[in-house]
């Protein structure tokens, strides 16, 4: 199925393509259109006014400029028409690449992985070939923190978890919807909205006190200064406007003219006008009732419309940005009070907008985050939408329960994928998974993980199948020292590892799910195993679930000591004097081990065997 997505978006963008050429055709015959235009009116208007046929060289010069603007509006139209096909051609060759894992053609996106969180840096969350960086079409810094928000805080309430699922599952299907939300913004712009900026502008209270009073007083001036200078110009009075223009410059230069906020306004007209096209186009495919996106979207067509204000925003702010030519702003403020009214018409925006702007801001980064993992679902149409175990017959949800069939990760290539299939159930069930070296622990552990952020956030998993209960998620898988903090790799992963067992102690919370591999590797093989089984057995008696990986095959025979605890491994075979490994998990602890043998395909010397 994911084989026919990449066909259908190949044969869009070949369709793409050739709409691109017709029109690149169309602008070029334009282009000589315009220029024979030019030089036959140009041609003909001379002549005539050399023949002194002034009356019909005014006709003709008329005729070819008139003609000649209509082609040039129709020439711009065609090439509007072709920024536009490529940039809905970007849009697709990346949804291609989303699918093939070309990480090189996937736009990147920003975003970094918080140092404390418990799990965001070991399932590869944030950064380049990442799960954000797989998931992320948002075009605000809105939509951005709103999609890594339910990647990083989990477990969400189940009502908000299920209204945010429907809306996933409501966009999967509607691939215009979500290409035309992005390509509505991508048209302006290449660079995200930015959001937080236009709200601190809009929000920030202008301290210009008596603001109407000087404005009147200073349009009184400027109408009085160009009345007196009109006189002086025509000879009917002195200079006297000299004098109502320095009352109208003292007045300029010894009041706060709104500067501070007019400084950071400046530029952001383009991000107004930005938000008011993306918002307009919501706002109209948002009308029809009964659809998750008409109820996630009723702020805006229940109340004041976005797109007019925001367009009478963008109008002001844009009057405002004459700051940014200061000689032309000095012009202008030299014959009207420019800044003293665009500061009020500020204001008034402000006064309509400020408070429903973060509600407006907030709808669209739901629709966004919600729209990325619709995009996920439809580029994937093989995953699995998970299905939540929620009872209301116990103080947490369900008993603890993680089952999903040929499980993958999404982060692999289809031909490198090897689908496992996991059982957890019950508070204190463990998982202890023994084998080799490069056997494939690591990434079944990151698999379950970015399986279970994926789930809770409301999106599919790469699974035929996946039932859970709410779960806090927790995970000791890539631990580094700290030289700023000065902590050694063991310190650090002791630290992570009490982080763990203290949240298992919270009852109150959804259990934990936690996910540790080759636990206490940064100590010997004897302190390992002495902390390894008390840290292990005080796990199964927490509020907790999960899976634990390890080298030392002497804590295999921990399923006899400890209840809900299960050995699982991965092994290899030797073929031809090589490793091979087919990723699978079996039951038991592991029969073999490798490290010798790496070793001495390696070339370093090992001990002769007994």
């Amino acid at each position: 199925m994911t084989r026919s997505r990449t066909v259908q978006l190949e044969t869009a963008v070949r369709r793409t393509d050739r709409l691109i050429a017709q029109g690149t055709q169309v602008s070029a015959t334009f282009t000589r259109w315009r220029l024979a235009i030019f030089l036959i009116g140009l041609v003909t208007t001379v002549t005539l006014y050399k023949l002194d046929w002034y009356h019909s060289g005014n006709w003709a010069l008329g005729l070819f400029l008139a003609v000649f603007i209509a082609v040039a509006a129709y020439h711009n139209r065609v090439e509007t028409g072709i920024h536009r096909l490529r940039q809905w051609k970007q849009i697709k060759l990346a949804h291609r690449a989303r699918i093939a894992l070309d990480w090189a053609a996937i736009p990147p996106r920003p975003g970094e992985a918080p140092t404390a969180h418990p799990y965001a840096i070991d399932l590869d969350l944030f950064g380049t070939h990442s799960l954000a960086h797989l998931l992320d079409t948002t075009v605000s810094d809105h939509g951005r923190e709103r999609l890594h928000g339910w990647l990083l805080n989990q477990p969400p309430p189940p009502s908000q978890w299920e209204t945010r699922q429907s809306l996933v599952k409501e966009l999967a299907p509607r691939s215009l919807f979500r290409d035309r939300l992005t390509l509505e913004a991508k048209l302006t712009g290449e660079q995200e909205i930015n959001g937080k900026r236009l709200a601190a502008v809009l929000e920030h209270p202008v301290g210009l006190p008596n603001l109407n009073v000087l404005l009147v007083i200073q349009s009184l001036f400027a109408c009085t200064t160009i009345a007196l200078a009109s006189a002086t110009l025509f000879g009917q009075l002195p200079g006297y406007w000299m004098f109502s223009f320095a009352a109208y410059a003292l007045i300029y230069f010894m009041t706060d003219q709104g500067e501070e906020l007019l400084e950071h306004a400046v530029g952001l007209h383009h991000e107004t006008e930005r938000l008011a096209i993306v918002l307009g186009y919501l706002e109209r495919q948002a009308r029809r009732q009964g659809t998750a996106l008409a109820s996630v979207c009723a702020n805006l067509i229940g109340g004041a419309s976005p797109t007019l204000h925001l367009k009478q925003a963008a109008r002001t702010l844009h009057a405002i940005s004459i700051k940014a030519h200061p000689l032309v702003h000095l012009a202008v403020n030299a014959l009207c009070p420019w800044d003293l009214w665009f500061t009020r018409q500020l204001i008034h925006s402000q006064r309509e907008i400020k408070h429903a702007l973060p509600q407006w801001l907030d709808c669209l980064a739901e629709v966004e985050a919600a729209s990325a993992l619709g995009t996920f679902a439809s580029l994937h149409p093989d995953y699995a939408w998970p299905t939540p175990i929620i009872s209301t017959g116990e103080q947490n949800g369900a008993a603890a329960v993680l089952q999903a069939t040929h499980l993958g990760h999404p982060l692999l290539s289809t031909t490198s994928r090897i689908a496992n299939d996991v059982g957890l159930t019950g508070l204190g069930s463990i998982h202890l998974i023994t084998g080799s070296n490069m056997s494939g622990k690591s990434t079944f552990l990151r698999t379950i993980g970015i399986n279970l952020c994926l789930a809770q956030a409301g999106g599919p998993v790469c699974a035929q199948s996946f039932t859970w209960t709410w779960s806090r998620l927790a995970c000791c898988i890539r631990v580094d020292d700290s030289l700023d903090a000065g902590l050694s790799f063991f310190y650090a992963e002791v630290k992570r590892l009490k982080t763990i067992l203290d949240a298992t102690k919270e009852r109150a919370a959804p259990p934990v799910l936690f996910l540790i591999d080759e636990i206490f590797k940064g100590t010997n093989n004897r302190e390992r195993l002495i902390g390894s089984r008390a840290y292990i057995t005080a796990l199964s008696q927490g509020h907790g679930f999960g899976l634990v990986s390890t080298h030392d095959l002497e804590l295999a025979d921990l399923e006899l000591a400890v209840p809900g605890l299960i050995n699982a491994h991965f092994q290899e075979t030797v073929s031809a004097g090589a490793l091979e490994f087919d990723y699978r998990v079996r039951p038991g602890p592991c029969p073999t081990t490798n490290a010798l043998r790496i070793m001495e395909l390696e070339g370093l010397p090992i001990p002769p065997a007994p």
